[in-house]
């Protein structure tokens, strides 16, 4: 059984007392990735979905671009591996462009940022299902009230909660999503809600496998606008059950 959690004592102070406490603490865990067998990089994450997460990691960076490459993926907890095995000719490194992860861990490769976007899987949502949805993820797990240290991550399609996944960063969040939907899990015609910022990688990887739209709990950055703007995807933000901010596309949300 994999552990997410920990328990640590925390001393609470205040002005008229202090007491001891027992404080829940996320588990996160560096794991290496390798694509047939050879190493590409380690990520710090939740250990939760890492088959998903390694096929994301290795899709962000360029490594391949079509889901009928991939084969299967083989986890080590042990030495905290993920072995991605895809049918791709040559394992090579990527010029690659450090995002604006905390810490500066996210990193994307410049071709997949540069090069022409493709057409957008065919998708619209109602307000009503995109309350259903947003109150779905929001449920779907307590970690994050116990930890408060946590990104959620959701993808509704054929009018239910199909995937959801957490993670320490919101970029990992995302990256288990895309990665299920290279695996079959899913399909992008759907719409895809996290709970962390939507900068510029976070938009382009939705835009690179294809989800029309891409909704925020909070905000977006200009790149990302940008990005949204050119893929023609529709950028929500600011989602919230009773209200949301359409920036791009609007016309794939539905008012009955």
């Amino acid at each position: 059984m994999i552990t997410l959690t920990l328990t640590h004592k925390s001393l609470v102070k205040t002005p008229q007392k202090e007491e001891e406490r027992l404080e829940e603490v996320i588990f996160e865990r560096p794991y290496r990735i390798y694509l047939n067998e050879e190493p590409i990089g380690t990520s710090m994450v939740l250990p939760t979905g890492l088959e998903e997460f390694g096929v994301g990691y290795l899709f962000a960076q360029g490594y391949f671009e079509e889901p009928e490459v991939f084969k299967e993926v083989r986890l080590c907890h042990e030495k905290g591996s993920i072995f991605v095995y895809a049918d791709v000719d040559r394992v090579e490194g990527k010029d690659l462009i450090v995002t604006s992860g905390c810490g500066g861990t996210g990193k994307i490769s410049r071709d997949f940022l540069e090069k022409a976007f493709r057409p957008l899987a065919d998708y619209q949502i109602s307000l009503a299902e995109i309350r259903e949805f947003i109150l779905a993820v929001l449920k779907a797990s307590d970690l994050g009230l116990r930890t408060h240290c946590v990104h959620a991550c959701g993808f509704w399609e054929g009018g239910r909660l199909r995937l959801f996944y957490e993670d320490v960063g919101r970029h990992n969040a995302v990256d288990k999503v895309v990665g299920a939907i290279l695996m079959g899990k899913a399909s992008p015609r759907g719409a895809i809600y996290t709970t962390g910022r939507l900068t510029s990688d976070m938009v382009l990887k939705c835009a690179r496998v294809g989800i029309p739209i891409v909704m925020s709990r909070t905000a977006t950055s200009s790149l990302g606008l940008e990005i949204a703007q050119k893929a023609g995807l529709t950028l929500i933000c600011y989602a919230r059950p009773e209200r949301i901010n359409i920036f791009t596309a609007p016309e794939r949300v539905l008012i009955p």
